[in-house]
């Protein structure tokens, strides 16, 4: 096991976070910036990849398929690898095979090779998290842990808001590669960086590994979140991959309970005797709603801006700004609390705020001011810097130097498990509101959108059978002519229903965050329950377990 002494043995009053858990900070930030822009980086990227490769739209999506997948295959072996081989030298081992998976990335000339090579990125990934919240958790010690997760949190937060921005710039100014190559130069700094600041590890036998764990829980977890984000495209929990995939991911994963549960020889590949401990059983119970929520929230923000106000994918990023400034307004303030009076508290105010900013979305149309949008993005903003991390804190507080590393891999697989579903439930949700509208009327809405794009009329002409070069010479208002000529209806009419179009397609995104209210207003009950006054030195869960 790797353990920073003197972090360890800091005493409570040494509340300062000092110059060194500062540097230490700043080693992890740089790894999860890396790894959170690249996967909304890459997202507005699809269709640039389907015209580069010629692909279909699920082709494509698996450049995003298979980096989570990874993900859940290499998250369950943190834990273990980091007690193993020390936190140091596998964080170095993850930024490396992340930087390298992005460099071949950048050179893929096909898509079966850029697909594999985003499977390396997703290994050094999937590790980058886990690792980081390890490390922070061991240099700050439990009476920080609120503060260090803050810092933790910035670019978990505001990964997703800059990511869309970032990615469509790059692929205007240059090309798709940079979006890749970028990674190089911030991967460096982070190795060299890493290799100064972070203590050497001070490695201890470690337990035997579990490879019956690993057969179990990293393929059934594999399976399970693709069963899962295969829900969108196929916009039913009931199509046969979906059940078969996620039947069987599952039943590995219960299979792996018991096992886990009954080893006395071997270490657990995720040690669910943490579940023992109830503030780490409570605090996962409130993560898992509440990453559900703001995950599958996530998805919706930028759809709503592009598909119903005609936005492109770089002013949906930028629209989104707002909440990155409320998060960054109160999650300073929202982890010095949580040290000093205890999580509790300001993570049910955070969960407020975020349950009054999405339940403001909920009267969305496809005119509302853009200044009633962007005050409910700031205040579910400042209630998501009071929320998440201090959930996590909340966790990883209680637990000792040795069950840090388990524990912040058990938090990590509920997040990316929620993160799936969410993102599955409110695709699932959406699609089934947008198809019990009009047709009609929502297909008139979107030529209207693809008329007014000279970029995307050959996917016009393909669905009104008017030749590109003819579209091409038109102008906006004689394409629509055309089209409702075409459907024996006036440019009036046509105009009209493709408003009503808008206006049903609104409301289907109104209807969706009604659910992610109602989810958010659920975190309420467990984070009750979460700690109201300051951490107190931590017990070993096996020892409550009698082991």
């Amino acid at each position: 096991m790797a353990t920073d002494a003197s972090a360890e043995n800091a005493a409570p009053d040494d509340d300062k976070l000092d110059k060194s858990v500062l540097l230490t900070a700043g080693v992890v930030v740089l790894g999860a910036i890396m790894s959170i822009l690249d996967i909304t980086v890459v997202s507005v990227a699809l269709e640039t990849f389907q015209e580069e490769f010629d692909a279909t739209s699920a082709e494509v999506a698996w450049t995003m398929t298979g980096y989570t997948l990874a993900l859940a295959t290499v998250i369950p072996l943190t834990g273990w690898a980091s007690d193993r081989f020390g936190t140091k030298r596998l964080y170095l081992l993850a930024v490396t095979l992340f930087t390298i998976g992005s460099i071949l990335c950048a050179v893929a000339d096909s898509l079966p090779m850029l697909v594999g090579f985003r499977v390396v990125q997703g290994l050094g990934g999937g590790m980058l998290m886990p690792l980081g919240m390890t490390i922070l958790t061991r240099a700050a010690g439990p009476h920080r842990v609120g503060r260090v997760m803050a810092i933790m949190g910035i670019p978990m937060l505001l990964g997703p808001i800059f990511g869309p921005i970032l990615g469509g710039w790059l692929i205007e100014a240059a090309s798709w590669h940079w979006i890749f190559l970028i990674n190089l130069p911030i991967g460096i700094a982070a190795i060299i960086y890493a290799s100064i600041v972070l203590p050497k590890d001070n490695v201890e036998p470690s337990e035997t590994f579990d490879f019956v764990g690993m057969l179990l829980l990293s393929p059934g977890l594999a399976l399970f979140l693709y069963g899962v984000s295969s829900i969108p495209e196929a916009g039913t929990v009931w199509d046969a991959e979906v059940l078969a995939t996620g039947i069987a991911g599952l039943v590995l994963i219960g299979l792996f309970v018991p096992w886990a549960l009954n080893q006395r020889n071997v270490h657990p590949l995720v040690d669910l005797r943490l579940f023992a401990n109830k503030n780490m059983t409570v605090a996962i119970i409130a993560m898992a709603l509440f990453a559900i929520a703001f995950f599958g929230a996530s998805l919706l923000f930028p759809l709503y801006f592009q598909q119903v106000r005609d936005e492109s994918a770089l002013s949906a990023g930028a629209l989104l700004a707002p909440q990155g400034i409320g998060a960054m307004l109160t999650m300073p303030i929202a982890g010095t609390i949580a040290d000093r009076k205890g999580p509790g508290r300001v993570v049910m105010v955070g969960i407020c705020l975020v349950t009054l900013g999405m339940g403001l979305f909920t009267q969305l149309d496809e005119g509302t001011s853009y200044a009633y949008i962007l005050g409910a993005l700031f205040v579910m903003g400042m209630g998501m810097g009071a929320t998440m991390m201090p959930i996590m804190s909340a966790a990883l507080a209680t637990l000792t130097a040795h069950s840090t590393a388990r524990g912040t891999t058990l938090l990590n697989i509920t997040q990316q498990t929620a993160a799936s579903i969410g993102t599955a439930l409110f695709s699932v949700i959406l699609t089934n509101s947008l198809n019990g509208k009009d047709q009609a009327a929502l297909g008139a809405a979107n030529i209207e959108r693809l008329a007014g794009d000279p970029e995307r009329l050959d996917t016009l002409a393909q669905m009104t059978g008017i030749p590109l070069q003819q579209l091409q010479a038109m102008s906006v208002d004689e394409r629509l002519s055309a089209v409702a000529q075409g459907m024996g209806v006036t440019l009036d009419q046509f105009q009209a229903l493709a408003a009503d179009g808008l206006a049903q397609m609104a409301d289907s995104f109104a209807t969706v965050f009604i659910v992610g209210t109602a989810l958010v207003a659920c975190c309420l009950i467990p984070a009750f329950f979460l700690p109201r006054k300051a951490a107190e030195e931590p017990v070993d869960p096996a020892m409550m377990m009698g082991h």
